[in-house]
């Protein structure tokens, strides 16, 4: 009960900020992952209750959109391009790499909720492929040693 009323409260923060403007719903729900790491659905419900928007409209906002998580995500969200530029380059050995480091498979989250592996078609940055982005930050052609720096320096 603690946890949905402390869910409540922090939503009903992300939402009085944007004056319970429906209209700002990507923005409350990028605002509401940031908090969570993802999108809990008490605090879904609580949101559409507040706006008065169903839980359809919000889920398809939700799914529709790549950056929303419907499950509880690692602290660290490590994005592998698999797109064609990527992948010529030598995507699949940079993500081999990058699943042996971390222990874990793409759609996975690490034990102890540090990591979360992804693969994605493209980051944009085709140029300096094989490409990752850890967090924000973006990386090209890493090297093992440069992969495992980048992994490791966060804690």
């Amino acid at each position: 009960m603690r946890k949905v009323i402390a869910t409540a409260s922090k939503v009903d923060e992300i939402i009085d900020r944007h004056n319970k403007d429906d209209s700002h719903l990507i923005q409350i729900l990028l605002e509401i992952q940031r908090e969570y790491n993802w999108l809990p659905k008490e605090a879904l419900l609580w949101l559409g209750e507040r706006l008065g928007v169903s839980i359809n409209q919000i889920y398809q906002i939700a799914t529709f959109y790549k950056a929303f998580s419907l499950v509880p995500r690692g602290r660290h969200l490590v994005r592998v391009c698999t797109g064609t530029a990527c992948h010529v380059r030598g995507a699949i050995r940079l993500l081999d790499r990058t699943t042996q480091v971390l222990g874990i498979e793409p759609g996975e989250n690490s034990r102890d909720m540090r990591f979360s592996l992804e693969t994605v078609n493209c980051l944009g940055c085709c140029a300096i492929g094989p490409a990752l982005v850890i967090d924000e930050e973006t990386l090209g052609n890493p090297s093992a040693a440069e992969l495992e720096e980048a992994l490791s320096s966060r804690g």
